[in-house]
């Protein structure tokens, strides 16, 4: 067991400074409330530590589903939950408020860690699982992947990410306002066209997998200052105007620009070997996971 993997997240460093991030409650990765606090707890713990994590990829343990979304049991207990105020509308909705705040916290995690995030899908990812990859950097998708925003076919708008990413990721509003009424299913290949996923890998949760990996070795072999600077500033831009993230990429970078990385770069680019950065944090607790 490693030191960050819990009840049913397990990880794993396949390569130095890549993390593989596997979700495995079994049967189907329903999502409980002791799991969904343990997945936002396990990123923001990876940058907390100041592990030396250089990308990660997330996935489902199980070859034939993503997850299928929020456990009912879950969503039951929460209506449970404001019910248990004594019937005072308000204050169940003040304790229901706090919780979805809570949740959508957790859920977003994979955004505010410093490192890039990729998903590699396969299988259902149904509801909360659309939620999920919406907070990834990048989402990779076996040609077997099948996706739906599930969440009006159980009474509720989507509330967790889904509404907030998806017309920004895909700009697509009308489809992702059908895909929503509708909770129909949609292909990898539909999730590429609009632009949800990058890259559909013909196969299933191995092949994805490799694929996904792959690309995080390769992100990992360059200077993390640079690529941690990048993510940040391209999620400033897609929440700012052009004008705003170009003043504040310039204040960004004006202190970015000091960093080292740049002259180890060229001083291994000069004797033609590969170049080792050290980790992004200054304090580290670098105890091997």
């Amino acid at each position: 067991m490693s030191k960050y993997s819990s009840k049913w997240i397990k990880v794993s460093e396949p390569f130095p400074t890549v993390l593989h991030i596997e979700l495995e409650k079994a049967p189907v990765n329903a999502f409980t409330t002791e799991f969904w606090r343990a997945y936002g707890d396990l990123f923001d713990s990876l940058t907390r530590d100041g592990y030396d994590v250089r990308a990660a990829v997330l996935s489902s343990a199980f070859p034939k589903i993503f997850t299928a979304g929020l456990d009912i049991s879950a969503a039951s207990a929460l209506a449970d939950d404001g019910a248990a105020q004594g019937r005072d509308n308000a204050r169940a909705a003040l304790q229901t408020h706090k919780i979805i705040l809570e949740f959508q916290h957790a859920i977003g995690a994979p955004e505010r860690a410093p490192f890039p995030v990729i998903v590699a899908l396969h299988g259902h990812v149904i509801g909360l699982g659309v939620d999920i990859i919406g907070a990834c950097d990048i989402r990779y998708a076996a040609s077997n992947a099948v996706f739906a925003i599930k969440e009006v076919d159980i009474g509720l708008a989507p509330d967790i990410g889904s509404l907030a990413y998806l017309p920004k990721i895909t700009g697509n509003h009308s489809l992702v306002r059908e895909l929503t009424y509708t909770a129909r299913p949609f292909s990898a290949v539909e999730a590429e066209k609009i632009g949800l996923i990058s890259k559909v890998v013909q196969g299933s949760r191995e092949e994805v997998i490799k694929e996904s990996l792959a690309l995080a070795k390769e992100i990992a072999s360059k200077t993390p200052i640079a690529v941690s600077s990048a993510k940040h500033l391209i999620t400033h831009s897609r929440d700012h105007s052009t004008r705003e993230n170009l003043t504040y990429t310039a204040a960004w970078n004006a202190a970015a620009v000091m960093t080292n990385d740049m002259e180890i770069l060229l001083r291994s680019k000069a004797k033609k070997e590969n170049p080792v950065f050290p980790p992004l944090a200054v304090s580290t607790k670098l105890s091997k996971l």
